[in-house]
């Protein structure tokens, strides 16, 4: 708790520093009296301005922002899979690229909380300081990774009062605490009425208000104990197609946009939502490109919701999964990605993939000028002072 004031000095001890003062003020002619450093002591000079104290994780930030090549920066910006259960595997691989994150997939989780936490150790354990950022898609319901979450999903919690939504997911962040994962892609904040949707039984809500109620407490149960997640913007819900499959397009304008699904992304960004994760989704009204790939959606959501935390686009992989001849290049995915705006590109690989193309196309199209340097830069500096605070505190 603060320290309390000390106490005022009695009146008579007041009395006689006010004397003393006047008497000072009489031999410098009437004008203010010369400043005193203590009873019975003489300035030294006029009195300066304090400098404030530079703040440590600032400066640690700038630092190693300074230190690292356009290819470490770019590296940065990364959060890949590397599959399996083998502690020293994934530390292998997370320092092996330099990478901003890593995000576990089913193959990753064994069979109980203490491998996990093993496992996410070793990924912080070269660099205790800047620890990666750790991802999982945790849900509940549908889709639940963790075994040991036996937590209710949307279908049951968008029935129940939003008080059970925000108890649900603050259980469900502990969980993720407790075995070191970091981040939870895990508040879908699309909206949809229909039960032939895609992503139907995964929605907290099935109108705006409602949703945005659910989407709000979803944030609020896991502030402090994981950073939280949107997604999938602009919104899944205007499409009963599967984005694993196809690039879902909708004729969505944004006038639409902001009557439908606006709402609930608005509602979690203003309840402090780290993250918004964006959709392989096209409304066409607004951009030809899907939003994952799209300067005008990032446009939208900084300018327009007021968002400045961390944006990620979906899992790459989904798009060159499509068949569709544009995103077969990861490479060129990746640089229209971070061109686009997005803070991170995430990616599961598959077989056979190469994260070196990858990070390489980025950096090569940062040397030749597509990206700005100060973009990267900006986006590097963002996810170091993110990393960096969630480092053990000393």
């Amino acid at each position: 708790m603060p320290s309390r004031p000390s106490r005022p000095l009695r009146a008579l001890a007041l009395t006689a520093a006010a004397v003393v003062a006047l008497a000072v003020a009489g031999c410098t002619g009437g004008g203010v009296a010369a400043p005193r450093t203590g009873a019975g002591e003489t300035s030294a000079g006029p009195t300066r301005t304090p400098t404030p104290a530079a703040d440590p994780a600032a400066a640690y930030v700038d630092a190693r922002l300074r230190n690292m090549t356009l290819r470490q920066k770019v590296a940065s910006l990364f959060m890949l899979h590397a599959p399996g259960t083998d502690p020293a595997a994934l530390r292998g691989f997370v320092d092996r690229y330099g990478l901003g994150g890593i995000i576990l997939m089913g193959d990753n989780i064994p069979a109980t909380p203490d491998a996990l936490a093993a496992e996410t150790a070793a990924t912080r354990a070269s660099d205790p300081s800047l620890p990666p950022l750790v991802g999982i898609d945790e849900e509940g319901g549908d889709v639940t990774r963790l075994p040991w979450d036996g937590g209710p999903g949307a279908v049951q919690l968008r029935s129940q009062p939003a008080e059970a939504t925000k108890q649900a997911f603050a259980q469900r962040a502990q969980l993720l605490r407790q075995v070191g994962v970091s981040v939870n892609f895990g508040t879908v904040a699309d909206v949809t009425s229909d039960p032939s949707s895609f992503i139907f039984d995964r929605v907290l809500g099935t109108d705006p208000a409602s949703a945005a109620e659910r989407v709000a407490a979803s944030v609020a149960g896991q502030k402090g104990l994981v950073l939280s997640t949107l997604k999938h913007f602009p919104g899944h819900g205007e499409t009963d197609a599967d984005s694993h499959l196809t690039v879902p397009t909708a004729p969505i304008d944004l006038g639409r946009f902001g009557a439908q699904d606006e709402p609930s992304f608005r509602a979690g960004i203003d309840a402090g939502a780290d993250l918004v994760m964006f959709g392989h989704l096209v409304y066409s009204g607004v951009d030809a490109q899907p939003a994952s790939l799209s300067a005008a959606w990032h446009r939208i959501l900084t300018d327009r919701l007021g968002f400045r935390g961390v944006s990620i686009t979906d899992d790459l992989r989904m798009l060159q999964d499509t068949g569709l001849p544009q995103y077969q290049d990861a490479g060129a995915n990746a640089v229209a990605a971070v061109a686009a705006g997005n803070t991170m590109v995430l990616m599961v690989q598959g077989a056979g993939a190469d994260p070196d193309a990858m990070i390489d196309a980025v950096t090569s199209a940062v040397a030749d000028g597509r990206i700005p340097v100060a973009q990267v830069d900006a986006q590097a500096r963002k996810l170091l002072s993110l990393r960096h605070s969630l480092a053990p505190k000393e």
